[in-house]
């Protein structure tokens, strides 16, 4: 007892340690982040908290839970970057404890370790706790309805088995009020492949099948009853033909090639996803229980839906992280219990990919010293005016590279040694420790390159009686950084901004690539120009 709630205690610990520091360091990127903490700015704004909005206007993509939570730390802490991704935060310290106690109910107290480990040290699994998208707290109530759902799996006892899975529906249902419908789609997908690797035996009956859907209708039924009653079937409509074009086009240039996401997660999830592949090698080897069939089922059904989808988003297979983590773990457990799995030479791989992603972080920090050789190999122009940004240095970011090289290399070298314990906490000890310098160092300089000059425009702007928008391009950090209140216009085509007469002088951000665009049109001056974007404005006439 006293070790199981220490344990958990210096997991809460660590999360904070690692997802809470620089937080606000760095503007919110478009569009996701940005997008979501403007909705959530508007409805503390606004305190209209039924409807998501943006821009003032009903924002049918996405249901409500995670811009509550948003609006409340912003009621918080205040409408910045930190309350944006606050929620994030503290929900990571939240999965580090339930994936020690799911593991410890799996196995034992080491099973539970090594799997917070591994997710707090792989790269995007750590990266998307200090970000503001949606996507963790949606894969959390998924998760945490597949641990009810196996629970709930040979229960003996009809009470718990039937509260195993009320809780089951009830999570369903809040991954359903945060981003929709898909939350119910991936759960029974993934228990279809659980059924089919049971050979279609039975596993549940009616009675549950009925609880969890009622449970789930129910939960739905608090936010989605009262939009339909009260504005009829419009949400469920649009966000439905959203989807479909989700699904079936290349939404926002947002095609990637069908295996897009088996090298998002190969990469993204180093180096959890090299032990787990080594476990899944084994996997007719190890125990056989229904938990890991859950957890290879997740797996499939992300990696197939989401590669059949035309439009691909790095964060759209991050349910994956938690069977790819489990696994890694799973391979790690299994070296201390019975030591059967010999590494072989797959450690050879892991240093590999070490030296690959090692390189690139030095690289990465080091970019000054090579900029002025690469821009011009750039044929894209409106990126080769990002790279030739002005951004200070402070000569030690290659330091994050330099962390994660090393520390994985002892990692690697420690665990072919069979020093498995050792090895887990300097291999994902190493990795956590080099995202938070790179979050630090790193990414606030990458930002100055791609949006720094626009973010600065849009604040120089905040709280004047203007009108703001971008011409060529989609944006959501103009109504963020300027503060935008209801009582300004909403987005205008660029013609009617134009041709029409304001009473208000009318801004425009627009990047060099479309700047044919603005030349026609006389009406807008040219003020400024910085690292690819071109700033105008047309002033009201004089009455």
């Amino acid at each position: 007892m006293n070790q199981k709630w220490t344990t958990a205690l210096w997991l809460c610990i660590a999360g904070s340690l690692f997802f809470f520091p620089f937080l606000g360091s760095v503007h919110l990127f478009d569009w996701d982040e940005i997008n979501f903490a403007e909705s959530a700015r508007e409805m503390l704004l606004t305190q209209t908290y039924s409807r998501v909005q943006i821009d003032f206007q009903p924002f049918t993509e996405k249901p409500p839970l995670f811009f509550w939570l948003q609006s409340l730390s912003m009621y918080m802490f205040g409408v910045n970057e930190w309350a944006a991704r606050f929620p994030n935060a503290v929900l990571g310290c939240i999965v580090l404890i339930i994936l020690y106690f799911t593991g410890r109910q799996i196995k034992d107290h080491w099973l539970g370790l090594f799997w917070s480990l591994s997710f707090l040290g792989s790269l995007l699994p750590h990266l998307y706790f200090r970000s503001g998208i949606i996507d963790p707290l949606f894969n959390v109530f998924m998760f945490l309805a597949i641990i009810q759902l196996w629970s709930s799996i040979g229960q003996p006892d009809r009470y718990r088995k039937t509260q195993h899975v009320g809780l089951a529906g009830l999570y369903t249902g809040l991954a359903v009020l945060t981003k929709g419908p898909v939350g119910f789609l991936l759960i029974f997908l993934s228990f279809c492949v659980f059924w089919m690797m049971k050979k279609f035996r039975p596993v549940t009956n009616t009675r549950d099948i009925l609880v969890y859907a009622l449970t789930t209708f129910l939960t739905t039924t608090i936010w989605y009853g009262y939009e339909t009653y009260k504005y009829g079937w419009t949400f469920i409509e649009e966000f439905t033909r959203r989807q479909i074009e989700i699904f079936t086009t290349s939404d926002a240039g947002h095609g990637q090639p069908v295996y897009y996401h088996f090298i998002v997660l190969l990469l993204g999830c180093f180096p959890s996803s090299l032990l787990a592949l080594k476990a899944m090698y084994h996997y007719r080897e190890s125990e056989d229980i229904d938990f890991k069939k859950w957890m290879l089922s997740v797996l499939l059904v992300v990696l197939i839906v989401f590669s059949a989808s035309t439009t691909k988003i790095l964060h759209y297979s991050s349910f994956a992280y938690y069977p790819i983590t489990f696994f890694a773990a799973w391979y790690m457990h299994g070296q201390i219990s019975n030591k059967k799995w010999s590494l072989g030479n797959w450690w050879i791989a892991g240093l590999l990919f070490s030296l690959i992603i090692g390189v690139m972080f030095i690289g990465i920090g080091i970019f000054p010293l090579w900029k002025s050789q690469v821009i011009p190999y750039i044929k894209d122009e409106f990126a080769a005016a990002n790279l030739s940004a002005n951004v200070l240095w402070s000569g030690w970011e290659w330091i994050s590279g330099f962390v994660l090289l090393t520390g994985t290399t002892a990692g690697w070298w420690l665990l072919r040694k069979n020093k498995i314990k050792t090895s887990g906490w300097i291999l994902f000890g190493s990795v956590a420790v080099s995202m938070l310098l790179f979050t630090a160092m790193i990414i606030p300089r990458i930002e100055q390159y791609t949006q720094g000059a626009n973010i600065r425009f849009f604040k120089s702007l905040k709280g004047k009686e203007v009108y703001v928008g971008t011409a060529g391009y989609k944006s959501y950090a103009h109504l963020f950084y300027t503060d935008k209140q209801p009582q300004v216009m909403s987005a205008k085509p660029l013609e009617i901004l134009a041709n029409e007469d304001w009473d208000i002088p009318v801004f425009l951000s627009v990047k060099n690539i479309h700047r044919s665009r603005l030349d026609t049109l006389p009406q807008f001056t040219l003020i400024g120009e910085e690292n690819g974007f071109l700033f105008f404005v047309k002033q009201p006439k004089i009455k």
